[in-house]
């Protein structure tokens, strides 16, 4: 991993949605970054100045003050451009943020400002489907029940030809939807086709309870199958993998902390150390 040193200078992008969280946590992280490096904090009001911003950042570090669906983003945004695989990102986590702290964030906004000045660039794989979505911990089919934010499917806007519109024209493809009252019926036994590298795991004559993909290393994605148990509990399927084709009727799965679909077929690829995340320095 490769070390900072705390004169880089930093772009600090605050989240809107952790200013009305916890103000007071936003307030230390900022006043500690500011004390142990050049920083420029940003106030986006919403998810295009966000987007903005981080187009913006020149060759200061960028680091996000915010939950786990702004890590999403920022993430989203640089790999669509195809500038994620130079650009280290950094991560302060103000309100829901379990998949951050799965990804070796530190919980607390000191503990996590510390870690931005004085820690070490982790490179990690990344799951990426073939309508350029990312996954950067768990998928999940079918998605599990919620109550939250609308899951409606982000749709990507045609590339710009101008620099200027690329960050414009996408950012509106990834605002926040009206979040929805009632809860995401619970899923029942789906038919799945789940082919890895080629290989069927799984064909369409079998009802399988869930299907998991995670990341793994080197490049590897985990599967495991859960097929519809009768009786005794079935044993879960797994294989290894490279890239992950599922293919069924009209079904939903859950990528990190969003729900997407309905689609009827869709392919994860691995791809290896594709982004970097700044963590505590080991030892």
């Amino acid at each position: 991993m490769a070390t900072f040193a705390t004169s880089d200078q930093l772009l600090v992008i605050i989240d809107p949605a952790a200013r009305h969280t916890d103000g007071e946590s936003v307030r230390i992280a900022k006043d500690v970054l500011s004390a142990g490096a050049t920083t420029k904090v940003c106030l986006p009001d919403g998810p295009e100045e966000f987007a903005r911003a981080l187009g913006r950042r020149g060759s200061r570090r960028p680091v996000v003050i915010g939950d786990d669906r702004a890590l999403v983003r920022a993430v989203t945004l640089l790999h669509r451009h195809r500038e994620l695989a130079g650009c280290a990102l950094s991560m302060v986590p103000v309100g829901e943020a379990a998949l951050a702290e799965s990804l070796g964030v530190p919980a607390g906004a000191v503990a996590a400002a510390r870690a931005v000045l004085d820690g070490a660039e982790r490179r990690l794989d990344l799951l990426v489907d073939d309508s350029d979505g990312v996954v950067l911990t768990a998928l999940g089919i079918p998605a599990a029940p919620v109550r939250t934010a609308s899951a409606e499917p982000v749709t990507v806007a045609p590339e710009r030809p101008r620099l200027r519109t690329r960050y414009r024209s996408l950012v509106r493809t990834l605002a926040p939807r009206p979040t929805r009252l009632a809860a995401v019926p619970a899923p029942g036994p789906s038919r799945l086709r789940v082919e890895v590298d080629g290989d069927t795991v799984v064909d369409l004559d079998q009802p399988v309870e869930a299907v998991s993909v995670t990341p793994g290393s080197r490049g590897i994605a985990e599967v495991e199958v859960r097929p519809l148990s009768l009786g005794a509990e079935a044993t879960p399927l797994r294989a290894s993998g490279r890239s992950v084709t599922v293919v069924g009727a009209d079904f939903r799965y859950r990528a990190d902390a969003a729900v997407a679909g309905p689609v009827r077929r869709r392919t994860w690829t691995v791809r290896e150390d594709a982004w970097a995340l700044t963590l505590p320095a080991p030892g």
